[in-house]
């Protein structure tokens, strides 16, 4: 069955138009990196969702490699988008959390009563690190920028970090205004009604279009501000998909969410409001596409796809679920940092193939530079090419580490964490404890082994241990206002008001005379 699938997407690809001739990398190939916000693993159709519809991300997915054990660099955003534009880990770039303009998740502001205050961080990519556009500019590309960059303020901005043309990036994580313009964002107006997602598609496409006469290759990174909260999305696709919940019995009262360990998590794909926002992201993937194909130049264009952290199944809109993977964003479980991660290169025998390699966010600079024919030395980098995989050949195995010494605004806790094979180690910093996993077996992470297998957390915390060293890790600190029988009241409420509160909220969406507060958004006056 899976294979008939596979060929069927094909199928839909080749009528979609996107290439599978030439490249493979006789010349320097263009490349477009799609970078999702917030998107979980399991949110697309090629993954299993069945109420979300995304055909031409599941399209591109059909004719890439899909790495399987692909993953972000943190489960949370800007540390993951420094990791994508060096090619370093989050802690060697000293960019650890999300960046707070005002600073309020900084150790110096932190008001919440956690046993631990989390450890500072920079608010801002330092331009001493060569990012992958100033490194593809010194090859002759020309760089464009769209969307969100979360990466630092005025003087930090992509242009100022190597892309020749930016719309729309700047600090802000979540998009200022929300998706519907007028936008509250100081690289870019639309007339009121226009829907974000959709014109940062077109503004790609029209770039790759102007691009099809010239003798530079190009790197396009459409960096979408979707699915992020809020949670906003047009009548008429919120109708679309209240419709398709009532036809599959998703509507009404049931159980949604349950609580595991510091906040409610979602279990259930049916929110209409998401579901909306994820096919106005695969209409807008469909418009890169498109522009490719119509250009001439998709068989000489390499399409990188993946999202900055896991999708919001906890905190923030409580959009969506990863299950069967526990978690999501800003937690430390694999729904928090395994990915859609998806590398399309023209010609490629591997092309329609899925692989077991273990991959990170931060492989993407060095593959980029591998497939553009680079003879410099990257060695420095963490990340290590995925090229020779892409065009069908093994690598050495090696082990995959993160480190985020905060608290998540969605349940996480300060933590650092190591894959090695199938075996995952978590090492809380609260108490020092550990977790084991065996993600072949358990890929729910339900069952703790790290009772049962006393060496192999010994050898795999030792190994942790030296990789928090090397990279120069900062840690959190014991906080001296921390009220143990204040939280242990907070947890209690968050487990039993909160969480009903929940259970009606996300019903709600659901029901026939539904209105956001304030009116459908693209109709509002502003």
């Amino acid at each position: 069955m899976r294979h008939r699938l596979l060929t069927l997407l094909c199928l839909f690809l080749l009528s979609a138009g996107i290439s599978h001739a030439s490249c493979i990398c006789g010349e320097r190939p263009n490349f477009v990196f799609i970078l999702v916000d917030d998107l979980g693993k399991m949110d697309l159709g090629c993954e299993g969702s069945t109420f979300y519809e995304t055909p031409h991300i599941d399209a591109l997915a059909a004719s890439s490699l899909r790495f399987e054990n692909g993953y972000s660099a943190c489960q949370v955003c800007s540390p993951s988008r420094a990791a994508i534009q060096t090619g370093k880990t989050p802690a060697r770039v000293g960019i650890t959390d999300y960046i707070n303009p005002a600073g309020r998740n900084q150790p110096e502001q932190w008001s919440r009563n956690t046993r631990l205050l989390p450890a500072s961080f920079q608010k801002q990519l330092d331009l001493k690190e060569v990012t992958v556009a100033e490194a593809l500019k010194d090859l002759g590309y020309h760089t464009f920028f769209a969307g969100k960059w979360h990466l630092g303020g005025p003087g930090f901005w992509p242009d100022d970090q190597g892309y020749d043309i930016n719309i729309a990036g700047h600090e802000a994580g979540s998009p200022p205004g929300g998706f519907f313009a007028p936008y509250n964002n100081p690289v870019l107006e639309g007339p009121p009604g226009e829907h974000l997602p959709i014109r940062l598609g077109r503004e790609t496409a029209d770039y790759i279009r102007s691009r099809a006469k010239a003798s530079q290759p190009f790197f396009a990174m459409l960096s979408y501000y979707s699915v992020h909260a809020p949670l906003q999305t047009t009548q008429a696709l919120w109708n679309k998909y209240q419709a398709k919940a009532d036809d599959l019995d998703l509507t009404g009262q049931r159980t949604r969410f349950v609580f595991d360990r510091t906040k409610a998590v979602r279990q259930v794909q049916d929110n209409p409001l998401y579901a909306g926002m994820m096919e106005a992201l695969d209409v807008s993937v469909g418009l890169v596409m498109k522009a490719l194909q119509e250009s001439g130049q998709a068989e000489n264009t390499v399409i990188i796809f993946t999202s900055d952290n896991g999708g919001v199944s906890s905190g923030d809109g409580f959009a969506t679920s990863a299950l069967p993977m526990r978690g999501g964003k800003g937690r430390q479980w694999e729904g928090g940092i395994r990915q859609p991660f998806y590398i399309h290169v023209p010609g490629a025998s591997t092309q329609g193939q899925s692989t077991q390699v273990l991959a990170s966010g931060v492989d993407f600079f060095p593959t980029m530079m591998d497939l553009a024919g680079d003879t410099r030395d990257w060695s420095y980098l963490d990340g290590r090419s995925l090229a020779p995989v892409l065009k069908g050949h093994s690598l050495p195995s090696r082990a995959l580490f993160w480190h985020y010494p905060h608290y998540g605004n969605q349940g996480g806790e300060p933590s650092a964490m190591m894959r090695e094979g199938d075996w995952k180690l978590i090492h809380y910093f609260e108490d020092g404890r550990n977790e084991l996993y065996e993600l072949a077996r358990d890929p729910g992470e339900q069952q703790d082994l790290a009772s049962t297998q006393p060496q192999r957390v010994q050898s795999m915390e030792q190994a942790l241990q030296q990789w928090l060293a090397n990279v120069g890790a900062t840690f959190p600190a014991p906080n001296p206002n921390f009220n143990p029988s204040a939280f242990a009241q907070e947890l209690q409420a968050a487990r039993q008001t909160g969480l009903q509160s929940l259970e009606n909220q996300h019903e709600s969406f659901l029901r026939p005379e539904f209105v956001p507060q304030g009116g459908w958004w693209q109709d509002r006056k502003q």
